[in-house]
């Protein structure tokens, strides 16, 4: 064993595995920075703004992003909007969810999942992921299905993917639409079509973490122009784009079909977002030959692995890197220890997986004024009344980094499992340093 192996751990005055620097997330090359100064000198910083007699970032990145996620037989639109929040809240709206309806979301996952469903008066209905996935399980949705459910949210979550081919036939089978968020799975394909094409819309992210960012943002994708029409006017107030702009007119025109909001991407952003879109393909191949390399590495660590990609997923995207421990190897040592051992082994950060949202301290919509103070229907939106035995299972086991270390070097690669193979060799040190932390 090496010295920096045998070592006490870097957390307790150890030498570190790697205390160089890792590349930078986000990035901003000079296409960035020119197409940023092009949005600040064109006389247009927003899609209320007038016609400059040319095409407006945000409809370039649309069509873009639309035109990417294109395939044979499959022609989507895109509306950017705000955030992915955002993006969340029309798709449902665009679905009808609302007062009296139930909308299905993963037990394991961002908290604007269920947040964004209870905001327009549903019942966010909670159930347990794939514990070899971690994404949402096809069986536990199906059983959750009522007369009530109006969408079934699929999150395809860090680093692999839900069952597309159970989810489209229960889909099918029961008339309810599926909405894919894809916030975590940029590029990724399933039997060699970019997810987000499968269920009636998709969602995407564009906060700074994700592999395709432009700092805040969001996507919605489907391939009805109905859906397309009604989902510009939920994100523009009732507004669309007209056919035929003219210059020094409004762009958009009003419809009022729906009652929308403003939740537009600001030229802004648009144009980083379509600069950044250049770079995904490349930076995406990067990553997946070092998750490759680094899998084979852990692979050889007894106690460690990662997480397997259902037989459909043809491409994986690496959002976050999601490394599990069997839980006799951790034994009584939180995993939030770990995270912090591996974090001062490399100098980069490490993050256990989201709360599971049944126990998840950002989604309290008991908290929530929108809530009844006492009912049936206050009791329905209780999270604690949602059992998640394998989301819960996996956030006690599993931790992660960002995509950003995969577009590293080999060395880099081998640091990570270098770390990663010191800590466990030290778990009986972390877990007498939190009995200390707990006394």
């Amino acid at each position: 064993m090496s010295a920096v192996r045998s070592s006490p751990l870097a957390l307790l005055g150890g030498t570190p595995v790697h205390d160089g620097a890792w590349p930078a997330w986000p990035q901003a090359p000079e296409s960035t920075l020119t197409l940023l100064n092009a949005a600040a000198t064109s006389g247009r910083w927003a899609v209320s703004g007038v016609y400059t007699g040319t095409p407006s970032f945000e409809r370039r990145f649309s069509e873009a992003f639309a035109a990417y996620h294109a395939a044979p037989g499959v022609t989507p639109y895109a509306v950017p909007t705000t955030n992915g929040s955002a993006a969340l809240t029309i798709a449902m709206e665009a679905l009808g969810v609302g007062p009296g309806t139930e909308v299905i979301v993963p037990g394991l996952t961002w908290v604007a999942c269920a947040s964004a469903a209870h905001a327009l008066g549903a019942t966010p209905v909670l159930v347990d992921v794939d514990p070899h996935t971690l994404s949402i399980s096809a069986d536990a949705a199906k059983a959750a299905v009522t007369d009530r459910t109006r969408a079934i949210l699929v999150v395809h979550a860090y680093c692999s993917a839900a069952d597309v081919d159970a989810f489209q036939e229960l889909s099918q089978s029961t008339g309810i639409p599926v909405i894919e968020d894809c916030s975590q799975a940029h590029a990724a394909e399933w039997r060699g079509r970019k997810v987000g094409t499968f269920g009636t819309i998709g969602v995407f992210s564009l906060q700074q973490t994700k592999v395709l960012t432009c700092g805040e943002g969001g996507v919605v994708l489907t391939t009805s122009a109905d859906l397309h029409d009604r989902l510009q006017q939920y994100r523009a107030n009732g507004r669309r784009y007209t056919a035929r702009p003219v210059a020094g007119q409004l762009e958009l025109e009003d419809v009022g079909a729906v009652e929308g909001h403003n939740h537009s991407m600001s030229e802004f952003h648009a144009a980083v977002a379509l600069s950044q879109l250049e770079f995904l393909e490349e930076q995406s191949v990067r990553r997946e030959r070092n998750a490759a390399a680094l899998t084979d590495l852990l692979a050889q660590i007894p106690g460690v692995s990662t997480l397997p990609a259902p037989p459909g997923l043809t491409r994986r995207t690496y959002y976050d890197f999601v490394i599990r421990l069997d839980a006799e190897l951790l034994g009584p040592v939180p995993v939030d220890r770990v995270v912090d051992a591996m974090s001062a082994e490399l100098n980069m950060f490490f993050e256990t997986l989201d709360t599971p949202l049944n126990a998840n301290p950002l989604y309290v919509p008991l908290k929530s004024p929108r809530t009844p103070g006492s009912g049936e229907a206050r009791r329905g939106l209780d999270p604690a009344r949602f059992d998640l035995p394998a989301a819960t299972a996996a956030y006690r086991t599993c931790f992660a980094f960002l995509h950003q270390a995969l577009l590293g070097t080999e060395r880099d690669v081998e640091a990570i499992a270098t770390a990663v193979e010191k800590v466990v060799t030290h778990l009986d040190q972390l877990g007498d340093g939190a009995e200390r932390g707990r006394a």
